[in-house]
Parts: structure tokens; sequence; C-alpha cells
């Protein structure tokens, strides 16, 4: 081997091997001849001119004129096969690099320094990649003087634009521009329930929640995002350093880090922010979340990732679609997609969690997903049926108007559905067979997208595609809860969801009325749950939410379940009939699609 090789990898060596043991010697007795000086210099160009060969070579040429070790080689081929003009040849670049755990640490840093943004979030979406590839974030900018975090968010916000903005933004944006953290802590209502918390029906009405000033900012920022022209805003202002460093701030505060991740995936889908939002640092701390035990804490960054690979993923996940699975880059091909939607007050996680018990309550906090699972779509159903494409989908919603989390918001379900539609479309949805699953209202929901996209040419792939349909107590026919909203001092001002959900209600009807007729004409396959028992709503009202002859579509089987509203989508364990008859059904009824 010649000097020049052998001088650079010693000295990338001495990176990861033990310190010398001290010596006397002091650098200033040490005399360089003038043929040392020589020979380093030569040892300099040696190295450059490998490296070029290596990298800008034609492929054909052979590495056994190269004076470097094998091992060596293995590094650099790789990089150059990384940026290969030939997708397949990139992406076996990716997977081998993935793969690889016997490397030394300067050989990590060799790639993580010299790979392209492809590459790396091709690394950061392989489920296997050693976390040495991932530089850390670099150096955030200090604070100005006097100067604060929620006061730098404050003037990020600001310098967004502020006109023509739908009435969400407005309120949100003057909310945490003008008030202070006590005045916001006073604040009632549900302006804390980012994203949908998920809380039971009624929990808690009555407390006053401690928000403060950077979560209201965040919750404008999220809106704000949503608007690619805003996005490009943030990124100038430097709201991506900013972001990171609250992140880095609020490690005990989920909700926080959750909405920053919301803003985060927002702007990832924008393609012209991707090496921005690289170069910022962001892709290390999305690769240790994604990662995490944590469902919604791994989904939130797979969602950001995904829209930040060009490579493998085609489709783009706008905020409040979640895949649960595949959260990473498989050779598994996908031949069919299962997706959940929640009902009144869920939640894209929390809704299709196992059934609380007295035992495992106390292992929620094992890691051990055979004792207790967060999410048994997530768990279980991508463990059996590895083949299909997951997801979940999150959408606001509230019991009552004085609880609403934008108060000048009214949603129906008409509105609702055509802008999950849309959503699901941008997605991909339509693109291979469906099976829907929903608890609640978001089966009203279902029922109201899918007559939508009938309507419509350009979603006409939606309806051919779907095979079936799963409701888990889904009022077809109205809700006693409507009934008594308007008796119970906590829902003194019903949301616009739950008067929809009246046994009178014309809309509800119709809606009933058409879409049996259409799914008998598309001969959809259709189960349907029920529950027996009544729900507690807070600690005041038992109530049986919905009926049995409320449940009834019409068509399909219509199974009673010995369980409350809450629980009729929690299966108590994987063995439990409950999942076991939903297995069921999705196998049966995607038999063909899978078996191809």
């Amino acid at each position: 081997m010649s000097l020049a090789a052998y001088c650079i990898i010693c000295c990338r060596r001495m990176g990861t091997s033990t310190p010398p043991p001290k010596s006397t010697t002091h650098w200033r007795d040490v005399r360089i001849t003038y043929q040392a000086r020589k020979e380093l210099h030569k040892a300099v160009r040696k190295v450059l001119a490998t490296s070029a060969r290596i990298l800008q070579g034609p492929f054909a040429d052979t590495f056994s004129t190269i004076d470097i070790e094998d091992h060596e080689c293995a590094v650099w081929l790789l990089l150059r096969k990384s940026k290969s003009d030939d997708r397949a040849a990139r992406l076996q670049a990716v997977q081998e690099m993935s793969e690889t755990h016997h490397w030394h640490d300067y050989q990590y840093r060799i790639i993580a320094q010299a790979c392209d943004l492809r590459t790396l979030i091709g690394l950061a979406r392989s489920k296997d990649s050693d976390l040495r590839f991932f530089l850390r974030p670099p150096p955030l900018p200090s604070l100005k003087e006097d100067s604060s975090i929620e006061e730098e968010l404050r003037q990020l916000l600001a310098s967004l634009p502020q006109t023509d903005l739908d009435e969400c933004i407005q309120y949100f944006t003057s909310l945490a521009l003008s008030e202070s953290s006590q005045s916001l802590a006073a604040q009632k209502g549900g302006l804390w329930c980012f994203g949908g918390n998920g809380l039971p029906y009624a929990e808690s009405f009555g407390e006053v929640p401690s928000a403060t000033v950077e979560m209201f900012c965040l919750e404008a920022l999220v809106k704000h995002s949503e608007i690619p022209t805003h996005c490009d805003k943030i990124e100038a202002n430097g709201g991506l350093q900013l972001l990171q460093k609250l992140y880095q701030l609020h490690k005990d505060c989920p909700n926080v880090q959750r909405n920053i991740m919301r803003i985060l995936g927002n702007m990832a889908l924008n393609e012209h922010l991707h090496s921005t939002i690289v170069r910022s640092g962001w892709v290390s701390i999305l690769v240790e979340a994604i990662k995490s035990h944590d469902i919604m804490e791994a989904s939130h960054a797979a969602r950001t990732l995904a829209n930040l690979d060009r490579e493998t993923v085609q489709d783009k996940y706008q905020d409040g679609v979640y895949v649960l699975h595949p959260q990473y880059r498989t050779s598994q091909p996908i031949k069919a997609d299962v997706l959940f939607i929640h009902g009144l007050m869920g939640a894209a996680f929390k809704t299709w969690r196992q059934q609380d018990s007295d035992e495992n309550l106390t292992e929620k906090v094992s890691e051990d997903e055979s004792k207790y699972t967060t999410c048994w779509p997530k768990s279980w159903l991508a463990r059996d049926c590895p083949a299909l494409r997951i997801i979940s989908v999150e959408y606001d919603t509230s019991l009552s108007d004085w609880r609403a989390r934008c108060p000048v918001e009214r949603k129906s379900i008409a509105f609702r559905s055509n802008e999950l539609l849309r959503k699901l479309r941008a997605a991909g949805v339509g693109d291979r067979p469906v099976i829907w699953v929903s608890h609640s209202m978001g089966g009203l929901l279902v029922k109201k997208m899918l007559l939508e996209a009938s309507k419509k040419p350009e979603m006409s792939t939606i309806i051919n595609n779907t095979r079936g349909i799963i409701f888990y107590s889904v009022p077809h026919h109205g809700s006693h809860l409507a009934e008594y909203s308007v008796n119970i001092r906590y829902l003194l001002f019903p949301s616009l969801e739950v008067k929809e959900l009246s046994k009178d209600s014309p809309a509800l009807k119709t809606l009933q009325d058409d879409f049996l007729e259409f799914a008998k004409d598309k001969n959809f396959q259709v189960l349907s749950f029920v529950e027996t028992l009544p729900t507690y709503i807070g600690s005041m009202i038992k109530l049986h939410v919905v009926p049995l002859e409320s449940a009834d579509l019409g068509i399909g089987d219509l199974i009673p379940v010995d369980v409350n509203h809450l629980n009729i989508c929690k299966p108590k364990k994987k063995d439990a009939f409950l999942y076991q008859r939903t297995l069921q059904f999705i196998c049966d009824t995607l038999a063909k699609d899978l078996e191809n």
C-alpha cells in the first residue's frame, strides 16, 4: 500500500481507536525534513486522485489499480453506486448500506458527509440503518438579545401573510399574537386539543387547560403550513431552526413535538424545500423519532420522511393522513389498502388501541406489544397481513361548540367528507383495492365520501377499487347522543356534528337511503358490529349511544358485542372475537387481490 493510502487510513482510524500512550516528545522538538514534506504532499495528491477516480470515473474501471484496501473500496463504491443514473442500482446501494453494521465509525461518517439528499432520505427510511449515517444537527443560532422563544415564535407568525386566510387561520393567528400566557391559560374550550387527542367523550369538561403562547403559535403555524407560499416564508425567516430549538427544549411535552412534526410534514410536501430541511439537520431527529416505541411520535416522523422520499414514494401525505404500515421502505409488494376512520372525539391512534383492563394498564409502559398495544392495526393487522398498506385518518371533532377547537369553524359531514376525500386521493387511495374500517360518526363520513366520489370522474378509481366496509357502531339512523345533548349542562351548544346525528335529521335519512341503494348496486361487502352496553359520558351520564336498530345498515352481517360504544373498536386481545372476525373479513374480502 502506498504511503498516501496508509497515512489517510491511519488518520481516519485515529478517530475510533484508543488514544496512544502519552509521550514526553513535544511538537516543537519534531523536525520535518524537506524529503518528508515532499512525501506528505505526494500522499495528499494521491488521496485526492483516488477519491476523484472512484467517484467520477466510469463504472467499468477496475479498482485493482487503486492503491487502497478492499474495505475502503466498498465504501466509495457504494457512494458511487448511490449516485448512479440507474434507479435500481441506487436503491440497491442504499439497501446494502443500511444492512452494513461492521464498518468503523469513520466509514459511516464518510457516507454521512459525502452522500446526496436522495441517499440520506433512503437510509432514513430503511429500518436497519445505523444511526451513525446521520450527522447531528448543526449548532442553532442563539436567541436575539432580550428575546425569548415565545417572542421569536410571535415574530415568525407575524411575518406570514395575514390576508386571504380562512377564518380558523385568522382566529389562531390573532389569538397567538394578541394574547398573553396568563390570558391564554384562562381560555376555556377545546383549543388546546390539537389534532384530536382522543379523550373520552366528556372527560374533564369542567377543567381549564394550561395552554401556553407557544402552543397557540404552533397551532397557527400548522394551519399556515398547509399553504405552500407560507411554507416558503417560514423557511426564509428561519422557521426550521426555530422549530428545531423548540423541539429540543420540549422533549418532555409530546403535544409540542407533535405539532412541530405536523408543520415539518406539511413543509415536506413542497419538494423545493427538501434540501433546506435536510441541511437544517432535521433528518437525524426524524430517524430517532421513527424508531420510537411511541406510536404517535413514530407515525408523525414516518409521514414527514415519506413526504421527503420522492425516490420510492409518489403519494403525498397531507396533515391528518398517517401510514401505520409500512412506515419504512420495504421489498414487500403492497397489494391493497385498509383505511381506518375514527368517530366523534376520536383520534387516528387512540381510537384503535387495545381495550384497557386492570391487568394491561400496568403493562402499557412495556415495549412488549404482545402484552398491550396502543394501536392494534399497526401491531396486529400489519403482522397478519404484511401486504397491506394501513392508513389511519385524523380530523378534529367536538361534542359542543363550547368545546370546539375553532369557535368560528362549522364543519358538516358533507364538508369533512370532501376534505378527507381530497387528502386520501393525494395519498394514492384508489390506486389499489380498498377496505374501509370506521367507528361511530366515521362510518357516516365513509358513506358520504363514497357517494361524493361516485359523482366525480377523477375519483372513480376509489369506487371501482372499494371491496368492503366495516362499521363499528355506526349510527345510520341517528344516535341518542343528539337527543341528550340539549339537556346536558356541559353540552349547552351541541356541535354541528352532534346535531347531524339526530334521529330526525333529514340529511342523515337522505344519506342512509342513497348509500343503501348505491352499496347494493356496487355489491360492496359489509360487516357491522354494534355495542350492547351503555357508555358513561363523564361521571354523570350513562347512555346507550348507538342502539341495535340504528346500527343496522340494511345489508351485510350485523353482530352485537357485549361492550360499550368506546370499546366496540378495541379488542381485549389478539385472539378476541372482535379482532379475529375483523381479520377474517379483511382476508376473505381481499383474498383474490392478495393472491394476485
